[in-house]
Order: C-alpha cells, then sequence, then structure tokens
C-alpha cells in the first residue's frame, strides 16, 4: 500500500486554499507550510502566462529523511505515509537536508521538526486530507497507488505525461503532477528576483554571477511567489568542520612526533592527545548546542538510527576519544610502549573521525554540492592533516611536518577549487558550486569567504613552514600561524556549507 497525491495543475487556479485548510486543520505556525502554491511567470510581454504548482511533502518510497533521522522520529508507515514523531525529535535538522523538496520546517516554538503526514489522522477515519477536501478545483487527488481501482492511479492510467520533482535523487516520490509546466517542477532553472508580486522576499539569496545566471537560469522565467526557506546549518557546523579536523589531525599525526627530533618531553608524550581531546570537546559541545533540544542529545545513543551517519558519527567520535584518553592514562602509569601502540591504532580513529562526514554529508540528499563525496572525503582527510599538523608545529617545529603541512594546504586549496570548477552532474550542484565564491566572509561585506578562506589557510602554512625552515621555531609565531589557518578554514567551511543550501528546493 502507498498513499500519493495526483496534483492536477491543468485545473489549479493558485487560489491557497490547500495551504490555509493545512494551516488550520495542522495548526502550522505562521510563515512555516506544509503545503504552498508556487507560481511562475514563463515568457516576456506581452506573451506572458502565469504558471502553479502545488508543493509539499512527496511520501518517498525510499525517504531520505528517514533514512538520516538519528533517533528514528522519521518513520515510514505501511500505509506509505511518511509521519513524524515531534516528541521524540532532536531537533538536529539533519531531515530538512535530506529532504530533495524542502517538505520539512522547523517549529521554533517547539523545536521539532514537522512536515505533511498525508492528514494521517483524518485518512485513518476513512476521510479524505483536508487539502483535497477544500480544492474548488478538484485539483487534488489522494488514494493508493498501489490499487488499481483507486481514483489515483485511474487519473494516472488515463492522462500520459504525469511529471515528478528531481526524480535523479532516486527517492521515489509518490506526487505526480499533470499539465505542470517544467520550470516549476525544476527549481533553479528561474530566475528568482528579490521582489515577490506583493512583498519583498524574507530571506533574499546571494545572487548569482552574470556569467553563472546565463548558464544555469532561463531568461524569459521568474518565480514571483514562492515559500522562503532557512539556512538551517549554520556557523556551528562550519566550526564543528575545522574543530573535527584538529582533533583528528592532531591523532593523525602523534605516531610520527617520537621521530620527530624537536619534539621532546611533554611535547612529545601528550601534546598531540590532549590537542585532540580539547579539540574533540569542543566539536561535541558544537554538535549538541547546535540541536534545538540539546537537553534530548542523548537520543542518539539511547534510540539510534543505525542507518544514520549522525549517529554512525557519533559512535566515531566516542571511540575516537575513549581511545585518545586510554593513550594519556596509560602514559600517565608509565606504560609507554601500550601509549605508543595505541597511537598506531588510533590512525583508525583519527581518520574515520576527520572523513565520516563525507558519508553524513552523502545522506543530505537535497544539497547536491556536499554529495561530492569522491572530492570531498580526501579533502577532510586534507584538512586534517594540515590544521593538526600546524596545531602541533608549537610544540615540535619539525622542518619535515612543518613542510607536509603547506603541501596539504595547497592540496586544500587545488580540492576547494574542484569543488568550485568540477564536474556537478545535477543543477542543484552546479547552482551550489556557482554560489561557492559568492558567500560573503561576514554580513556586509563583498568579501568572498571561500577564496579568503582559501587564501589565509595556504598563506599562513606557507609562513609556518618558512618560519621554521628559516630556524624562527618559537611557539609564538606559530601558533599564530595555526590560528590563522583555522580562521581560514572556517571561512572556506562557511562559504561550502552555506552554498550547499542555497540553491531552491521549491
Amino acid at each position: 500500500m502507498q498513499y500519493g497525491f495526483v496534483l492536477d495543475q491543468r485545473r489549479c487556479i493558485g487560489c491557497h486554499a490547500c495551504t490555509v485548510a493545512c494551516k488550520s486543520e495542522n495548526e502550522v505556525p505562521v510563515g512555516d507550510f506544509r503545503t504552498w502554491v508556487k507560481y511562475t511567470e514563463v515568457g516576456a510581454f506581452p506573451a506572458v502566462r502565469r504558471h502553479f504548482a502545488v508543493l509539499r511533502c512527496n511520501q518517498c518510497t525510499a525517504a531520505p529523511c528517514v533514512t538520516i533521522c538519528p533517533v528514528t522520529a522519521l518513520h515510514k508507515r505501511t500505509d506509505g505515509i511518511v509521519d513524524l514523531d515531534k516528541d521524540v525529535c532532536i531537533g538536529c535538522k539533519a531531515c530538512m537536508q535530506a529532504c530533495p523538496y524542502d517538505a520539512l520546517y522547523l517549529n521554533e516554538d517547539t523545536g521539532g521538526a514537522e512536515k505533511c503526514h498525508f492528514c494521517a489522522h483524518r485518512v485513518e477515519q476513512g476521510l479524505k486530507p483536508a487539502c483535497e477536501v477544500v480544492c474548488p478545483e478538484t485539483a487534488i487527488i489522494s488514494g493508493d497507488l498501489h490499487d488499481p481501482a483507486s481514483p489515483v492511479s485511474r487519473i494516472l492510467a488515463s492522462v500520459p505525461g504525469a511529471a515528478v520533482r528531481r526524480p535523479e535523487q532516486g527517492t521515489g516520490p509518490n506526487v505526480f503532477y499533470l499539465g505542470a509546466h517544467p520550470v516549476n517542477l525544476e527549481p533553479g532553472t528561474a530566475q528568482e528576483p528579490d521582489m515577490y508580486l506583493w512583498s519583498d522576499r524574507r530571506l533574499p539569496k546571494p545572487p548569482l554571477r552574470d556569467a553563472d545566471a546565463a548558464r544555469l537560469q532561463r531568461a524569459d522565467a521568474r518565480v514571483v511567489l514562492d515559500v522562503d526557506h532557512k539556512v538551517h546549518w549554520g556557523w556551528r557546523v562550519s566550526a564543528y568542520l575545522v574543530t573535527k579536523g584538529i582533533a583528528a589531525g592532531a591523532a593523525l599525526w602523534a605516531p610520527f612526533v617520537a621521530f620527530m627530533p624537536s619534539a621532546a618531553g611533554a611535547a612529545r608524550d601528550y601534546a598531540p592527545e590532549i590537542l585532540a581531546l580539547v579539540f574533540l570537546a569542543v566539536t561535541n559541545v558544537l554538535l549538541v548546542t547546535d540541536l534545538k533540544r540539546p537537553k534530548q542529545f542523548l537520543s542518539i545513543l539511547l534510540r539510534p538510527n543505525t542507518r544514520s551517519w549522525l549517529v554512525k558519527g557519533a559512535w566515531v567520535l566516542t571511540a575516537f576519544g575513549v581511545v585518545t584518553t586510554a593513550i594519556v592514562g596509560c602514559r600517565a602509569v608509565g606504560l609507554d610502549g601500550i601509549a605508543d601502540g595505541l597511537r598506531w591504532t588510533n590512525l583508525i580513529g583519527g581518520s574515520l573521525a576527520a572523513a565520516y562526514t563525507a558519508f553524513l554529508f552523502a545522506q543530505c540528499e537535497g544539497r547536491d554540492l556536499w554529495q561530492h563525496t569522491r572530492v570531498l572525503l580526501p579533502h577532510l582527510l586534507v584538512q586534517a592533516l594540515c590544521v593538526g599538523g600546524l596545531a602541533l608545529l608549537p610544540f615540535a617545529p619539525d622542518a619535515k611536518l612543518a613542510a607536509v603541512v603547506a603541501a596539504m594546504a595547497v592540496l586544500h586549496h587545488a580540492l576547494g577549487l574542484l569543488e568550485h570548477l568540477g564536474h556537478h552532474t545535477t543543477h542543484n550542484g552546479k547552482m551550489a558550486a556557482a554560489l561557492l565564491p559568492v558567500v560573503p566572509a561576514w554580513r556586509g561585506t563583498k568579501l568572498s569567504a571561500f577564496h579568503a578562506g582559501m587564501a589565509t589557510t595556504t598563506a599562513s602554512s606557507l609562513l609556518a613552514m618558512l618560519l621554521v625552515l628559516g630556524g624562527v621555531a618559537h611557539p609564538v609565531p606559530l601558533a599564530l600561524c595555526a590560528l590563522l589557518s583555522w580562521g581560514g578554514l572556517f571561512l572556506y567551511e562557511q562559504a561550502y556549507v552555506r552554498a550547499g543550501q542555497l540553491p531552491p528546493l521549491s
């Protein structure tokens, strides 16, 4: 059994009755929507036509929001409806990154995610969803897509040309459109001016550069009414990528510190693990405080969805922290041989801690830039070796370490440019890549976070290498180089995290 909708855009008049009925039936907060109507105008004056599209959750067969939810708050019912337990949700916002249709929103009053659940409370009583009942043109038809005698199955069989949104994501959407203009179903292909029909946009996005706009958007199509959706992952996620990289990188360099003549005493025996534990603690604080319901963070461990890389990542960070702590403990009680052996073992933990985010981002089906895993996976390892090595340089000003760190910074720069200029298969990915250099370093500036961040990291790493090779091994200038590098990587991550969320999904 699989409940689904047919939305007959040949009949839709754009009256928003479905939106109002949905908000009333489900107590949807002001400013949020479970179903909404998008207006797109196509053509040039005087031959302009307005096209409508009713947008909502697609009750996907392979719902990515269900896969990524770390606490099984989202689940696929036996009748095919994707439902959400609002009391279980911890407000991690991962489902909003996973959904290719912008169908989930965050209820700021409760801190939990919400979405269209096909009016399950009505369907269970033999009633139709509220949006279908109120539609004056019978443009909304619901039913069991697996039942050939149901209204939705009959209309799909009798009317050719039904289309779905973003089929390339492989989610198996169960909302079908009849007579919808392609530009309405392909987000990002129409221009998005800062002003809608009756108001300014609430959340205007940075504009594409002219050349990218000409390449990616139609000159004769404009979105004139839509729902603005927020960028849900912000500076904490960007900072988490930096602090996790420092912790993992310090552990990756730890076994090699014993071979560095400049490292001695506590710097050799404890510095890598202390750095790893400090920045791992900061990483955990960032992750917990980014939750809208931080008091429920233990649910990730107590009721885990083992398919989610949020859960697997928590396991990785926990194991990494345990092994790193064990190294410090063994060293403290004089078991140096065991501690040295565990350092080599911890290469696995450090590598996983650095790289698991690539698999988490791969589960974000709505963010195609982040799914460039073949680039992102090695990039995360390179970043960790760079910033983790810089963290160690003030304690172990080794020439070989400084040279490798500088090489990693240059490679990071090259991989960043590959994210921007490399091949992306989807329109969403191409648009996000084009937006990378457009994200500002901070509000109110035209300085590119992407270019400024990479330049800062590269320059500070090269400066650190020159200081070490020149015999200026004082920890203060080397520590300043490390701080500059971390700041540069943070700016780069700001651009990467934000640009992935900027292309429209509706």
